[in-house]
C-alpha cells in the first residue's frame, strides 16, 4: 500500500516505523529536514521537505496515484486542509486526520466528513485519556484494553508470590474460579512471550495478559496478585488538554486535584471543573505537595507538556509517599528507561494513537488494533467473513486452524455475545476475533489467514 505520512514527529514516526516492517511504501512529508534526516538514516522510506497542506508539495510526495493519506501534524488546519486536498484534487481514497482540539472534535465526525474529506478522525488526547481511567479503575493493572464496546477487556498484570494461582498451572484458574471463564493469552517471562498452555505455570514476577468479561475482571486480578487499596484521591499535574479531560471524566466518582504552573489557565480550568480542586503552582515544588498532602494520594498523574518535569514530579510523588504514579513520555526512550521502576506507569502518547491508526491500515477488516508492550506485540480485533469455501476459519474449530506460532485467538465476540475462546469453539462469518500476536513480525501472515477468498465477492 502507498501511503503518504504528514508529520515526522513523534506520532508520524511511530507509525512510519510500524508500516514500513510490514512492507508499505511510506513517504513521510515535514517541514523540518533534520527529523526527516533522521526517519530516512533509520527505514526504508521516502521524505519530502515542506508544508503538509500545500498541493505541490503533496504532489511530490506522490499524491496522484497514493493510496492513503495520514495527516497527523501539530496542526488541525494543517491535518483539514491536506484531507480536503487529498479527497478533490488527488482522489486518494482514505483520508485519516489527528485532530486535537475539541472545537473540531464537537461539530462532528459527520461535518468533517462532508466538508473536509475525512475518512477517520485520530485524537491522541482522548486515546491517552481513556487508558490513564480504565489503569485509575483497575490499578493493579499494568495495561487495560477494551474490545466490543468495553464488553470484554484485556489486562496486563504482575504476577506477585502470594497469589492463589501464583506457581500453579494454568488449567487450574478453571477449579479456582468455576464460575468465572476467562483467558490467558499471553505470558511475558524476563521479557520473552510465552503462548500459554493448560500445563503452563505461573511464576512470580511474570506480565500475564488475561482476557475476561468486564464485570470478571477483579476475580480474576485476585488469582494473579494481591489486591491494592481501591482509589478514592488523584492529583493530576498539568492542565492541558490530557489533564483537563481527565479531571473531567473523573470528578464524579473519585477526589480530584489538579495542579496547573500558569495561573490563567487554572482560573480558566477552575469554572469548567465542577468538583475538581484546582490549584496553581509547580507540581515539582516539593513545599506544594506537602502542603496537598501527597501521601494520602492513591494516584498521581503526570501529565505536563514537558517529559523531564512529568519524571521529576512523578519520582517526587513517589518518594513522598503517593501511592501509584504514571507519568506521560512523549520520548520513547525515556518510556523504556523509566517504566517499571519508581514510576509505575510511563503512557507514551504516540504508542497509544498508533494502534487506532493501524486498524484502518491493516489489510483485512480491523475493528481494532493495539499496541502491546511498547510495540513489540499486538491485540487484534479481527471481522472473520466468508463461508466454508472462500475462508480458512469460517465454520472450523480454533484448534482445527493452523494460527501462526506466537498467535492466540483469546475470545470471540458474536452480536451481543462474548465467548472466552476454547479450542472447540466454532467460529462464523461476522464474528469478531479477539487475537494476541506475541512479535509484529507474524502480523503480515495472520492477515493472509484471515483473508477471503475472491470467489465470496
Amino acid at each position: 500500500m502507498k501511503i503518504i505520512i504528514l508529520g515526522a514527529g513523534q506520532v508520524g514516526a511511530n507509525l512510519a516505523e510500524s508500516l514500513v516492517a510490514e512492507d508499505n511504501d511510506i513517504t513521510v512529508i515535514d517541514l523540518d529536514p533534520a527529523r526527516l534526516a533522521l526517519l530516512q538514516d533509520r527505514f526504508d522510506l521516502r521524505t519530502v521537505s515542506g508544508h503538509a497542506a500545500h498541493p505541490s508539495v503533496l504532489k511530490k510526495a506522490g499524491a496522484d496515484d497514493a493510496d492513503m493519506l495520514v495527516a497527523v501534524t501539530q496542526s488541525d488546519e494543517t491535518n483539514l486542509v491536506a484531507c480536503r486536498l487529498a479527497a478533490t484534487l488527488f482522489n486518494i481514497p482514505s483520508r485519516i486526520a489527528r485532530i486535537r482540539s475539541t472545537d473540531f472534535l464537537d461539530i462532528g465526525r459527520e461535518f468533517l466528513s462532508e466538508h473536509f474529506g475525512v475518512d477517520h478522525i485520530i485524537s491522541p488526547e482522548y486515546e491517552v485519556t481513556e487508558t490513564l481511567r480504565r489503569l485509575i479503575e483497575h490499578p493493579e493493572a499494568l495495561q487495560v484494553l477494551d474490545f466490543a464496546n468495553g464488553k470484554v477487556r484485556l489486562v496486563a498484570v504482575r504476577a506477585y508470590h502470594g497469589g492463589p494461582l501464583v506457581g500453579h498451572e494454568l488449567q487450574d484458574l478453571r477449579r479456582h474460579m468455576p464460575d468465572v471463564d476467562c483467558r490467558v493469552a499471553a505470558i511475558y517471562r524476563r521479557d520473552r512471550g510465552i503462548v500459554p498452555r493448560g500445563i503452563t505455570v505461573i511464576e512470580p514476577g511474570d506480565e500475564v495478559f488475561f482476557l475476561a468479561r468486564l464485570e470478571d475482571i477483579p476475580a480474576v486480578m485476585r488469582e494473579l496478585r494481591r489486591m491494592e487499596r481501591p482509589v478514592k484521591r488523584v492529583m493530576i499535574a498539568g492542565g492541558g488538554n490530557i489533564g483537563r479531560q481527565l479531571a473531567a471524566r473523573l470528578e464524579r466518582d473519585y477526589e480530584v486535584k489538579l495542579i496547573e504552573i500558569n495561573k490563567t489557565a487554572s482560573n480558566q480550568l477552575a469554572e469548567k471543573l465542577h468538583r475538581t480542586l484546582v490549584l496553581t503552582g509547580d507540581a515539582t515544588d516539593e513545599d506544594l505537595l506537602e502542603q496537598e498532602n501527597i501521601e494520602s494520594m492513591d494516584v498521581f498523574c503526570a501529565l505536563t507538556n514537558d517529559d523531564e518535569d512529568n519524571i521529576m514530579s512523578a519520582l517526587l510523588a513517589k518518594r513522598m509517599g503517593a501511592h501509584r504514579v504514571m507519568a506521560l513520555i512523549n520520548r520513547s526512550a525515556y518510556v523504556n528507561l523509566v517504566q517499571g521502576g519508581e514510576i509505575d506507569i510511563a503512557i507514551s502518547p504516540a504508542q497509544a494513537t498508533v494502534g487506532p491508526l493501524l486498524s484502518k491500515i491493516r489489510r483485512g477488516d480491523m475493528a481494532a488494533v493495539h499496541s502491546l508492550r511498547r510495540g513489540a506485540a499486538e491485540v487484534l480485533e479481527i471481522v472473520i467473513h466468508g463461508d466454508l469455501k472462500t475462508s480458512k476459519v469460517v465454520g472450523r474449530r480454533i484448534g482445527d486452524v493452523a494460527l501462526p506460532e506466537g498467535s492466540a485467538i483469546a475470545a470471540i465476540i458474536r452480536g451481543e455475545e462474548v465467548l472466552i475462546a476454547h479450542h472447540d469453539t466454532l467460529m462464523e462469518a461476522e464474528d469478531h476475533l479477539i487475537l494476541f500476536a506475541l512479535n509484529k513480525r507474524i502480523i503480515p501472515k495472520v492477515e493472509k489467514l484471515f483473508q477471503v477468498g475472491f470467489g465470496f465477492f
